[in-house]
């Protein structure tokens, strides 16, 4: 069949065979290589390695030159190399680590990121890069999305304001997808949602707002440019935020926690702003300054009857309101 879907082994070798043709071009600099030479040194057919040079530009957007026989990769193609500790590798590794635990979909950019990580670490930890390689190369495709982060990327990196249409969430379904320009500031995965989003100031709001990558219709870099925010703004900004959101008004919220996970709550500093008062009765209450309830409600939820909200008010009556309907559901009558 001409539609059979590609095998996650196939996609796996494919992306080996990619990593290993950009590393001996990488090493032959602006001489560049013919593809003989390339498949002698690699022991790949030289069809093979004719086939790969030209689907290496489009599939995993490092971009190549060709002339009079020779291929090169393009100075721009590649980051400085970096120098790494085993210590510093491990933290780089342990946070691409986190980030392929969350990834929903087939990532080539990630997944060479690991193969490039892997190649440098000693033979066990190697080998976990590669068992992780493994099970990032069964999930799915999602080229588009791929394409618009590449896209946000490079605007993020240029400093370019970016136009784009974006689609209402499921919690307001009668919101028509509205046109905005915005200038992309930084692009942030999130642990709760396990999606990406994009943090930028929407000219037409003149706020700074967040922007879920997924649910952008349309997008396209425009040739405006924008000043960069002054250094540590944005992170500032971002300090109200349970998990993403950070354009919401900064809320106070109260928690009493009951006595049986008092501690499993105190081994971990959940929020920078959050301050923790031990009860006699070995009750514990917890408060934090967040931007909105939104992101923290679920949190909450998460803790069951073992969580009180003391304030605000209005969470406190959601949350109640939640657990009644939640118990309407696995009532027997």
């Amino acid at each position: 069949m001409t539609d059979e879907v590609e095998r996650p082994s196939a996609k796996r070798d494919r992306a080996a065979r990619f990593y290993r043709i950009l590393r001996y071009l990488e090493e032959r600099g602006e001489s560049g290589a013919r593809p003989e030479e390339i498949a002698v040194a690699i022991g790949m057919s030289r069809r093979t390695v004719y086939r790969d040079l030209h689907l290496i530009d489009d599939e995993i957007g490092v971009p190549l030159w060709a002339n009079d026989g020779r291929w090169g990769v393009e100075e721009k193609g590649f980051l400085p190399p970096l120098k790494l500790t085993l210590a510093e590798g491990m933290a780089v590794f342990l946070s691409a680590r986190l980030m392929a635990r969350y990834a929903t979909a087939h990532d080539p950019d990630l997944m060479g990121a690991f193969q490039k990580l892997g190649s440098g670490m000693p033979e066990a930890l190697g080998e976990h890069v590669a068992s992780t390689l493994e099970v990032m190369a069964r999930r799915p495709p999602a080229e588009e999305l791929r394409r618009r982060v590449r896209l946000l990327t490079q605007a993020w990196a240029e400093r370019r304001v970016v136009r784009l249409t974006y689609a209402a969430g499921t919690y307001d379904p009668g919101r028509q997808p509205r046109e905005a320009r915005v200038w992309p500031f930084l692009i942030e995965p999130s642990s709760t949602t396990h999606a990406l989003y994009l943090i930028g100031h929407d000219e037409a709001r003149d706020a700074l707002l967040t922007f879920k990558i997924e649910r952008i219709l349309d997008l396209a870099m425009t040739t405006d440019r924008f000043e960069r925010p002054e250094r540590g703004a944005i992170e500032a900004e971002m300090a109200l935020a349970w998990d993403i959101i950070a354009d919401q008004p900064p809320t106070d919220v109260v928690l009493r926690f009951a006595p049986g996970v008092a501690p499993r709550v105190s081994e971990t500093r959940w929020h920078p702003s959050e301050e923790r008062e031990p009860q006699p009765d070995g009750s514990l209450i917890w408060r934090a300054t967040l931007s909105g309830t939104i992101e923290v409600r679920l949190w909450i939820l998460s803790w069951g009857a073992d969580v009180e909200v003391l304030e605000p008010p209005e969470l406190r009556a959601n949350v109640a309101r939640t657990i009644r309907d939640a118990a309407a559901i696995y009532s027997p009558d």
